[in-house]
């Protein structure tokens, strides 16, 4: 889970904002936590006291990494999670902190092409490529080689078709919060997380 930007475009504070029964980053986490991997990794950075307190508050099994290099940007963070992996890691899905509403069904399928031999598999949405991406871990040393913020796009756009697109059923793969007008002003106008 990246959750290590300032987010400058919201006025800060955009993880800890107001959302649902608690804060943004809640929903992001729901759907790593949901996910069939076998633990969640939180990237701090910007506000890293704030954001740990809220993750660890969603749920003690976080385990909270923290990228010193956070203003770098994505590159930073991604680098900070991969390097954090266990050896034995077969892959690493990266959720951001800001997507809260990522359907739960796309992810099994997610994993089910990576086990299948892709070496990456990302959800679609209507014809765009969303989040969570699932990486392989033979994409960790390129990964590894990030800078600045772009995260790991070019890294998936050299996938060509090796890179598995699975349709995910609602736009949740899409949306993603910027600015304060954007969060739901009610609970459950958020989307589901199916």
């Amino acid at each position: 889970m990246l959750a290590a930007g300032a987010g400058s475009r919201f006025g800060g504070g955009k993880l800890l904002a107001p959302h649902g029964d608690g804060v943004l980053l809640d929903g992001a986490l729901r759907a790593a936590f949901a996910a069939p991997a076998r633990s969640v990794t939180v990237v701090t950075g910007a506000d890293a006291a704030r954001v740990t307190a809220a993750a660890r508050a969603f749920d003690p099994r976080a385990i909270i990494v923290h990228a010193g290099g956070h203003a770098e940007g994505m590159g930073a963070s991604l680098r900070t999670g991969i390097a954090s992996l266990p050896a034995d890691a077969a892959g690493v899905f990266v959720f951001l902190g800001d997507m809260p509403r990522v359907p739960h069904a796309v992810l099994a399928p997610l994993a089910a092409a990576l086990a299948a031999g892709a070496p990456a598999a990302a959800p679609t949405f209507e014809g765009r490529r969303g989040n969570p991406v699932l990486l392989g871990r033979d994409l960790f040393p390129a990964l590894l080689r990030l800078t600045g913020d772009e995260g790991a796009r070019r890294v998936l756009q050299g996938l060509g078709t090796r890179l598995a697109l699975i349709e995910a059923p609602d736009d949740g793969v899409l949306f993603d919060v910027d600015e304060p007008g954007q969060i739901p002003a009610h609970p459950g106008d958020g989307g589901d997380s199916r």
